[in-house]
């Protein structure tokens, strides 16, 4: 059983954490520890200047955390997500920097679909900065035994929630849904693009 407390734990601790989502095998850090973010781009030998995505394990602590959410955008929040989607968006207020990479006016922001032997998850109320479990430009691990020996090594703790989809989120840029609802996707992966385009069209 995945134990959300020992997640929360070693994450508010400054620790770094593999976890399962609804995606693929993750690396999880506390957004706002500067240590343990650096700590996370050295583990998968990337640029810091690369964005990541803040996750959130309810959609309603997403919501409460960015007030700054425009109604249209929010309501395209509640229509996307949970789901595996990453949405970006206009970030006015600077908020986590660390994930923001060089674009400090943009976050992605994901909330997981996640039942079955994943669902204890949900209880978590503290977002995390998370990236795949990979080395730059590596594979997305499916199971823990393809996240990286020294990436798995290095972890202060590992939660193993079995065989994964495989497949990562599908990256929504909304930046510009708000004013003319207009969105763009960066990368198709988990959900198809002919499905998000769906859901966002009756958004007025």
């Amino acid at each position: 059983m995945i134990d959300a407390e020992a997640f929360e734990h070693c994450i508010a601790s400054g620790g770094v954490a593999v976890f399962p989502a609804d995606t693929v095998y993750g690396l999880a850090v506390d957004p706002e520890n500067q240590a343990a973010v650096s700590r996370l781009n050295e583990l998968k030998r990337r640029d810091p200047a690369q964005p990541s995505a803040v996750m959130f394990f309810e959609l309603g602590v997403a919501l409460a955390a960015l007030p700054e959410l425009m109604p249209r955008t929010r309501t395209a929040f509640e229509q996307l997500l949970p789901s595996p989607l990453t949405l970006i968006v206009t970030n006015p207020s600077g908020r986590y920097p660390l994930a923001c990479g060089d674009d400090l006016g943009r976050l992605g922001v994901r909330v997981p679909a996640l039942d079955g032997a994943l669902a204890p998850l949900t209880a978590i109320r503290r977002p995390v900065l998370q990236s795949s479990a990979n080395l730059h430009g590596g594979s997305d691990p499916r199971r823990v035994e393809d996240v990286p020996p020294e990436i798995y090594a290095a972890a202060d703790l590992v939660l193993d929630g079995g065989e994964l989809p495989g497949i990562a989120s599908t990256v929504v840029d909304l930046a510009r849904f708000e004013s003319g609802g207009e969105h763009a996707v960066l990368r198709e992966g988990a959900v198809p693009a002919a499905t998000v385009a769906e859901l966002l069209a009756g958004i007025s």
